[in-house]
């Protein structure tokens, strides 16, 4: 059976930008079996070139148009979808590069579209109030993901999606989130990769944004126990008969080539 890798980073590659146990010589034993691969992040903190680099510095071998980051899914969404408008986006970290073709402001007042990055200090009352007056004039709000937590050295931090809920409440309309879960970001992936869903191993360690969300789009879907995993979350999944759980579960990245080889050999 012909395969495919799609790799989260943060968490399973690395967490806090230092390289996971095992995890060099098993991306790097992958590839050099040429499994085409993709690495699918919700990292808005950097863009694509200097995720690369900061790989390449933990001793990764990984070109910038191997990653597709939520940034440059957005910006196409916006390129597509909002061609032309004025976009304020509240991001933690210069992500720029990233969101080429589109109209950037600093001005939220004089915004077409509000766009959610990552979140991080900038999430601030002031800034987040204004979000809420723009999406309750009117103006479309996207988020570039919905992840609640991401992980780092010092413990899990929460992220944007803890925030979507409440302005979407208070503003009584939704935020369409581009990044996992949302099917677009696995689609590309796997068109990029010119192979069929079905055909293609989702890893990660968001068992909801990763891994479940992955198999709804009919991906393979490999949970790792490291980064954000809970045991007794992923034990709560297992004990509801009647909902879905992740396909394969695997310690760390570094158990993945025997977990790939079994697959292949199907």
């Amino acid at each position: 059976m012909a395969l495919g890798l799609l790799l989260d980073i943060d968490g399973v590659m690395v967490t806090s930008w230092k390289a996971l146990p095992g995890a060099v010589d098993a991306v790097a034993e992958l590839y050099d079996q040429g499994y085409p691969r993709m690495f699918l992040t919700n990292t808005t903190s950097r863009s694509r070139a200097e995720i690369a680099e900061s790989l390449n510095e933990c001793g990764f071998d990984v070109a910038p148009a191997e990653i597709l980051t939520a940034a440059k899914l957005t910006a196409e969404f916006l390129t597509a979808n909002h061609p032309g408008k004025r976009v304020w986006v509240l991001n933690e970290g210069p992500i720029a590069e990233d969101m080429a073709g589109v109209q950037l402001t600093d001005d939220p007042s004089s915004a077409d579209v509000v766009v959610l990055g990552g979140a991080g200090p900038v999430f601030d009352h002031r800034s987040l109030s204004q979000v809420l007056e723009r999406m309750i004039s009117g103006v479309p709000v996207v988020a570039m993901h919905r992840s609640m937590t991401w992980s780092t050295e010092a413990g899990l931090s929460i992220d944007t999606g803890v925030y979507l809920e409440g302005l979407e409440k208070a503003a009584g309309r939704k935020i369409k989130a581009i990044g996992k879960p949302s099917p677009l970001g696995f689609r590309t992936a796997v068109d990029l990769m010119q192979l069929e869903p079905t055909q293609v191993i989702m890893v990660g360690d968001d068992m909801h944004s990763d891994v479940l969300g992955a198999q709804a789009a009919a991906l393979i879907g490999v949970l790792v126990r490291t980064g954000k995993f809970r045991e007794e979350a992923l034990r709560a999944l297992q004990r509801d008969e009647f909902g879905p759980i992740p396909d394969h579960v695997i310690d760390s990245v570094a158990d993945l080539p025997a977990l790939v080889h079994k697959l292949a050999e199907q």
